[in-house]
């Protein structure tokens, strides 16, 4: 059950590790683009390329898919970038409902855990399998495998590691309960064994507008991990003069700034920056409302301040 092409990943994986996938299951097609045509989703196309059953339910409720569910008689379902599962869904399989969330649970429980992981300056995420009950994101942990966070990483290249990792970890996961050799392990066991000070539990929630909306009176280094957090989608944004300018890269320079923040400088050659509270942040890849996402020095050619 998936998906985005993060979802991809994992399904490939099962298939290329022999697994029998008795069905998938994914969103209905959508309209999308200038011509609103009708689009499937990343993993409809992959599963139809590979001649898998794909089962695309409005209503994960209604009688006729969970008909259609109980009769793949699948042993176990598998959900990455997903939706929310009725008990009726995830309680089917005898060996269950697992899923493949995007950080070391109990961390960063919910919708972005990627993006916030790096919007927070996180030196290090992880990916982890755990069963599905009724409380989002609480479920029994199976397995976790870390990877580290680069300081200049987007959330768009953490997602591109991570859904390998994430792909390599659910096979491995698959095989232990197929085998008997793995044993489920309580999320509050995990927390319990940390140092106090991390077992604050941080968490993913979605990302809205607000969240975008750069503050320019906070830290160069809070400014620099939220672009990053939000690139290359939705992205962080700010205005230039009435209009709305996303930033998708930058660099930070940490000083005493000689304008207010959010105020901006320029050569109109090669550089554009903004002040922070404690410095500046040098746009590097923006995109100005109503025109395409380029280069700073692209930008600046066509642009009259």
């Amino acid at each position: 059950m998936g998906t985005p092409e993060f979802a991809v990943a994992s399904l490939d994986a099962l298939v290329r590790a022999g697994f029998p996938v008795a069905g998938v299951i994914t969103a209905p097609d959508k309209p999308a683009g200038r011509g609103m045509k009708l689009t499937e989703s990343a993993v409809k196309k992959y599963a139809v390329e590979k001649g898998l059953h794909v089962l695309q339910p409005e209503k994960l409720k209604s009688p006729a898919f969970i008909e259609e569910l109980t009769a793949l008689q699948a042993d176990i379902q598998v959900v990455v970038a997903f939706r929310m599962l009725p008990e009726v869904v995830w309680n089917m399989p005898p060996m269950g409902t697992i899923n493949l969330h995007g950080s070391l649970l109990p961390q960063y429980r919910g919708a972005a855990p990627i993006n916030w992981a790096v919007i927070n300056g996180e030196k290090e995420t992880g990916v982890t399998t755990f069963k599905l009950q009724h409380a989002i994101d609480t479920g029994n942990i199976l397995l976790q495998e870390s990877f580290p966070i680069a300081d200049n990483e987007t959330a768009g290249q953490v997602h591109d590691r991570m859904k390998e990792i994430g792909a390599a970890l659910l096979v491995k996961t698959i095989q232990g309960l197929a085998n008997g050799t793995l044993h489920e392990k309580p999320q509050s066991l995990i927390l319990a064994g940390k140092p106090h000070n991390a077992a604050e539990l941080k968490h993913a929630p979605k990302i809205f507008t607000d969240t975008c909306t750069i503050n320019w009176n906070k830290p160069v280094e809070d400014i620099y991990n939220l672009i990053r957090g939000l690139s290359p989608f939705p992205a962080a944004f700010t205005f230039l003069k009435d209009k709305m300018l996303k930033i998708y890269s930058a660099e930070k320079e940490i000083t005493t700034p000689s304008v207010a923040p959010g105020e901006w400088q320029t050569d109109n050659k090669t550089w554009l920056k903004f002040a922070a509270q404690n410095g500046y942040i040098h746009v590097t890849e923006l995109q100005l409302e109503g025109k395409k996402r380029m280069a700073v020095n692209e930008f600046l050619r066509g642009y009259r301040f």
